[in-house]
């Protein structure tokens, strides 16, 4: 438990404790699936998530935190965000989820006039020490959502982490964006050693360029990333491909909004 000396329990500190991430690590396991439709068919897919699949997750334990789409859809695709006490209630959970009678007959139903997935890719992932708690909720303002996915230069997710705990989270906040959730990929999965996952709220994509744009002229910006990359020997992500982003918009039946 914290104890604040009566030096150290003024204003300011308070103030910066209470917006701090919680002290206890977020230990749920989440899982990143990305559903491409077949062509035609995305309609048909989000019916069916409507209309049965949220309610069979629920009824079976599988927790659904957001859906959405690309704002920039060329590839039909779904990504959404599940959530578990664990890997193993996971396991279960999807196996009773598959064995369903309604799930069997709804995907069939679904199917009747051709499949409507042709892929689906999926990621274990753990919330960062840092992270603010994912909570999901409606904001009742319409906004886009930034997915953003960094790959670290060998041996550097510690310092990349690191410059994000101490310094871009922050920084972030300060320009205006919400941070909404940072994860790294479960231990023992591809990548474990080398990404970053995270999710950030902006209130529409010209507002996250005005906000980045600013951020990235941020005097204090420009010493942590010098300092981090004095340290790390170098950019702590990749020089192609190490930073990915894609604006993402939340689905009608998403409890992320």
């Amino acid at each position: 438990m914290l104890r604040l000396t009566p030096l150290l329990a003024l204003a300011p500190l308070v103030g910066f404790l209470s917006s701090a991430p919680a002290a206890e690590k977020d230990a749920r396991v989440y899982e990143m699936r990305t559903y491409y439709a077949a062509p035609g068919k995305l309609d048909a897919l989000h019916t069916r998530f409507k209309d049965h699949t949220l309610r069979l997750f629920e009824k079976h334990g599988i927790k659904s935190l957001a859906y959405f789409v690309p704002v920039d859809n060329r590839d039909n695709k779904l990504v959404f965000f599940l959530s578990y006490p664990s890997k193993d209630a996971r396991e279960k959970a999807w196996m009773a989820f598959l064995d369903d009678a309604d799930w069997k007959k709804a995907a069939a139903d679904s199917e009747k006039n051709g499949k409507i997935l042709d892929k689906i890719e999926q990621r274990f992932l753990t919330a960062t020490d840092y992270s603010p708690e994912f909570k999901v909720a409606d904001s009742k303002a319409d906004r886009v959502f930034e997915l953003r996915t960094y790959t670290a230069t060998k041996n550097n997710l510690g310092n990349l982490n690191d410059r994000f705990k101490n310094h871009t989270v922050k920084l972030f906040e300060k320009h205006g964006m919400t941070n909404v959730v940072y994860w790294n990929p479960l231990k023992g999965e591809k990548d474990d050693d080398k990404m970053l996952i995270y999710l950030l709220a902006h209130k529409s994509p010209e507002a996250a360029k005005k906000s980045f744009d600013a951020f990235r002229m941020d005097p204090d910006w420009l010493a942590a990333r010098k300092a981090s990359e004095e340290k790390g020997g170098g950019s702590l992500t990749e020089p192609k491909g190490g930073v990915v982003s894609e604006f993402l918009k939340p689905t009608e039946y998403s409890p992320l909004k």
